[in-house]
């Protein structure tokens, strides 16, 4: 057997359509007018062929906001029928159609602002901007080996600095005061060694604006899945009111780069979870067996007729 009669063949669309097919442009048309609503369907535009005794007749769409688009009516002939029948109508755009845009994921629309309350904002769990924190479960038990290591390099260290002379000699024979160890020190750590900084009263009134503005009683803190205590996205802040204020780190969220309550929350919520779907309605219940009795006259005890008198007729001979 030669190599020819081995190869595999492939099917080949047929250039030529159909007569019988070609010629069933009445057929398509009031196909597509069943389809479509009554002169929707416009000019016969061209013949497709879509295989051996199928071929696809194309109509223009008159319909509003449809500019481009074109029925298309699927017909084809049984091998050695004269009759041609209906496979399938379609309404498909055309070179020129117009087109919604390309659907972008939500992750990629998604802006800085445009959560709401309500809103949930899922986290990947891959997200570069988290990673994981301190559990304490990889701490080593407290009699393990590593554990008291590390106690003693500690304890070490401590007796270490203890022992070690803070000045070359006494402080009293040395030209300046010494800075390490010093009031001076300790004020320029804490941030303290300046002119005025603020009173008590003004940590107030910064904390009560701050709680008002990124509060739990905002609207948004209302709906939020949970509060920004346990977010990821939450940057600590020192000094006494990083005990109840925080500064928000996620770019989609509505506080970012803002002083927020550890009692605030939102969507934008580091552990959130998924986007709960809305609830579908059921569907209606039709129950065609049943008979509905209406009765001509009202019953004598419905109070709708007076007792005094015969019963009239509803409108009825």
């Amino acid at each position: 057997m030669s190599a020819a009669t081995t190869r595999s063949r492939t099917p080949r669309t047929p250039r030529t359509p159909d007569r019988l097919c070609a010629e069933a442009v009445g057929l398509a048309r009031a196909a597509a007018e069943e389809a479509a609503a009554p002169g929707v369907v416009g000019e016969h535009v061209e013949v497709v062929v879509e295989g051996d005794r199928v071929v696809t007749h194309l109509f223009e769409c008159k319909e509003f906001g449809y500019r481009g688009w074109r029925w298309a009516v699927t017909v084809a002939r049984a091998s050695r029928a004269k009759v041609v029948t209906l496979d399938e109508t379609v309404l498909l755009p055309g070179p020129d159609a117009l087109l919604a845009p390309e659907w972008v994921p939500w992750s990629e629309r998604l802006r800085p602002g445009d959560m709401g309350p309500g809103d949930l904002l899922p986290t990947d769990a891959e997200d570069l901007r988290l990673e994981p924190g301190f559990s304490g479960e990889e701490e080593p038990p407290p009699n393990s080996v590593v554990s008291q290591a590390v106690a003693s390099q500690e304890l070490a260290d401590l007796v270490e600095a203890e022992d070690a002379e803070v000045t070359a000699g006494p402080p009293a024979d040395l030209p300046v005061a010494p800075a390490r160890g010093s009031i001076a020190a300790v004020a320029d750590e804490l941030g303290m060694r300046r002119a005025r900084v603020l009173s008590r009263y003004g940590l107030h009134v910064a904390a009560d604006r701050w709680d008002e503005a990124y509060g739990a009683k905002t609207p948004m803190a209302q709906a939020a899945p949970a509060g920004c205590a346990s977010c990821g996205f939450l940057l600590p802040i020192g000094g006494s009111l990083g005990q109840a204020f925080g500064v928000c780190a996620n770019e989609f969220g509505p506080a970012d780069g803002r002083v927020v309550s550890l009692s605030y929350g939102c969507g934008g919520h580091s552990e959130a979870a998924v986007m709960p779907k809305p609830p579908r309605p059921a569907p209606p219940v039709l129950d065609e067996t049943k008979v509905d009795v209406l009765p001509l006259r009202p019953a004598a005890d419905s109070g709708s007729v007076s007792a005094e008198g015969p019963s009239e007729d509803l409108g009825h001979s």
